[in-house]
């Protein structure tokens, strides 16, 4: 059964910094490309992130392009999203996939940025 525990998020003043976790199983982590989305009231469920099974090839949407840091511990079957510079807009949801379509989503975590 894949699992897909989200953890990390909070409330943070705009400028701050969180990191997320994503704790997987269920599935071989160490050949999944992995992906971070965000589910807000605006926007809907937006993928802002991926990275490729071997860590690399790390895509970002452009609104979170040298702010966000995505990056994964196969040994751990974890996946991180490094937040710095947090703006309003970063409130949302944050949830985990293996897939681009984010088909399987977490319980997700919230971060909510607010001064």
């Amino acid at each position: 059964q894949l699992l897909l525990e989200e953890s990390g998020g909070g409330l943070v003043q705009p400028g701050g910094s969180l990191r997320l976790s994503c704790v997987a199983s269920g599935f071989t982590f160490g050949i999944s490309s992995m992906y971070w989305f965000r589910d807000t009231p605006g926007k809907g469920l937006e993928r802002i992130s991926g990275i490729s099974a071997n860590g690399g090839s790390p895509e970002y949407i452009d609104s979170v392009k040298g702010r966000f840091t995505i990056s994964r511990d196969n040994a751990k079957n974890t996946l991180y999203l490094q937040m710095n510079n947090l703006k309003l807009e970063d409130t949302a949801r944050y949830y985990c996939a293996r897939d681009r379509q984010g088909t399987v989503l977490g319980q997700g975590t919230q971060v909510t940025v607010s001064s």
